[in-house]
């Protein structure tokens, strides 16, 4: 009889209470609410506030929590990777982030890597490294003259976000019509 006391003891441990059940829920929709997450984001948030919130929340409990969490998400249809993903992806190259800067962004954040392989193939590195040279005053939206060490510099500055030597050589040797032309034959957006 022990025994079987010991055993409905550990399920009921595993088992959340309603209380952390809705609140998991009311968590999940006020994170989700307030900005975009991916499942990982939110079930580490979960588990993590839940083990502050509920004294002696097992283990178990928590991975409730939070697979309940990531499941209410979805019904919501506020959480979707590929949707995040795809974001992520046309707001990085906006903002002048190599593809292989958004990817590693995506990988910390949770993405699976098909998933967010499948975002990444309609970006365009090129535009990136325009949009990226306009926003530092770079190549062909530079102001002052060009010499070594500000070549340099900006070489230097678009190995750290990503690009390929090529790539950024090719943009600092870009003409500003040029530039203009190929941002408006692919808009930001």
């Amino acid at each position: 009889m022990h025994e079987d006391d010991e055993r409905n003891g550990e399920s009921e441990a595993s088992v959340p209470t309603p209380r952390m059940l809705a609140w998991a829920k009311n968590s999940a929709a006020y994170r989700l609410f307030r900005r975009m997450m991916t499942e990982h984001e939110l079930a580490a948030a979960i588990r993590r506030k839940a083990k502050q919130k509920f004294e002696d929340i097992s283990e178990a409990q928590m991975d409730v929590l939070a697979q309940t969490a990531v499941d209410f998400g979805h019904r919501a249809g506020a959480l979707d990777d590929q949707s995040y993903a795809e974001a992520k992806v046309r707001s990085g190259i906006r903002v002048g982030k190599s593809k292989r800067l958004i990817a590693r962004k995506l990988k910390e954040k949770g993405v699976p890597a098909e998933t967010a392989t499948e975002a990444l193939q309609e970006a365009d590195d090129c535009i990136a490294a325009i949009a990226f040279a306009r926003k530092r005053a770079f190549g062909p939206y530079r102001r002052a003259p060009l010499d070594e060490k500000r070549l340099s510099k900006e070489i230097s500055a678009f190995a750290r976000n990503g690009f390929s030597l090529d790539l950024a050589k090719q943009v600092i040797d870009m003409h500003a019509d040029d530039a203009e032309e190929a941002l408006s034959q692919h808009p930001l957006t």
